[in-house]
């Protein structure tokens, strides 16, 4: 079987590829969260083992899954017909436990959560959602799906958080972004170039692509492309020095949409909305 339960060098589950032997690493009871991609021989996620270890504190490192917003809501506030609930920045998914299955054609998992009571507190909405992690030549291919059981018109944003190690932030260099984006530091609108220049000093910078962001660690020969697809086309830089990783990450929608609008998906009772974004290895 191509999905095993491993104890090293933490309890986790181990996907290797039957043809490439590239291999996923994932804790579903962590927030579905991959700790790994192993591509072509080479480790690509950024993972902080030690305060992995520790529950209490937030992950820094693999692939969080950021839903049903992508950063945080004006005072943590989503105001409702019914009355405002509390809402946290990134939402819930990344701190619940997910389901775990292979894919049928063993190319890859597939990852699953929908509401509970638990949801509800925070997100009276009745919902569905799944993510496929499809290892594919050189490259991890990323599909989630979310659906609407519910009876009501269902609000989201969705976010990919993956850290990408690198051997040094002063050996990166991201490719591919609009000369314009917004810092999130500042909350203010900012020149791109500027802000990628800083990432040995922190950067969390928001952009709109216009198609393959790249990013490169000139030390390692190697660089990671992020192929994004609409509405799945928001790109966010973020950098926590003096860790070896960046994170590229693919939104949906800035901060704040499920209350100022901008972005916000919305689907209709018994609809489902799919959001598909891939990353490809490019060696040299």
């Amino acid at each position: 079987m191509p999905l095993n339960q491993r104890s090293v060098p933490y309890l986790h589950w181990e996907f290797r590829h039957p043809a490439s032997g590239d291999q996923l690493r994932l804790v579903p009871e962590r927030g579905g969260l991959l700790t790994g991609w192993r591509c072509r021989g080479r480790e690509l996620i950024y993972l902080d083992q030690d305060r992995f270890a520790d529950p209490s504190k937030s992950v820094r490192g693999g692939m969080p899954v950021l839903f049903p917003i992508c950063g945080n809501l004006p005072g943590d506030r989503l105001p409702l017909p019914e009355g405002e609930v509390i809402l946290k920045q990134h939402g819930f998914a990344r701190d619940l436990p997910w389901g775990l299955e292979a894919l049928a054609d063993d190319s890859g998992v597939v990852l699953s959560l929908r509401d509970t009571d638990a949801t509800w507190a925070q997100y009276p909405f009745a919902f569905r959602l799944s993510l496929e992690l499809r290892l594919e030549p050189g490259a991890l291919g990323i599909t989630a799906l979310v659906e609407n059981p519910g009876e009501r018109p269902l609000p989201f944003a969705f976010g990919l958080h993956p850290y990408f190690a690198i051997a040094s932030l002063a050996a990166a260099a991201v490719e591919g972004l609009p000369p314009r984006g917004f810092d999130h530091l500042t909350m203010a609108p900012t020149e791109t170039a500027a802000q990628l220049q800083r990432l040995e000093q922190g950067v969390d910078l928001l952009a709109q692509t216009a198609g393959a962001v790249r990013l490169r660690d000139l030390e390692g020969g190697f660089a990671v492309e992020l192929q994004p697809t609409a509405p799945f086309d928001l790109a966010v830089v973020w950098t926590d020095p003096p860790r070896p990783m960046v994170c590229l990450e693919p939104w949906t929608a800035p901060r704040g949409a499920l209350v100022s609008g901008e972005r916000r998906l919305e689907l209709a009772p018994g609809s489902e909305c799919r959001l598909v974004s891939r990353y490809q290895l490019i060696e040299g």
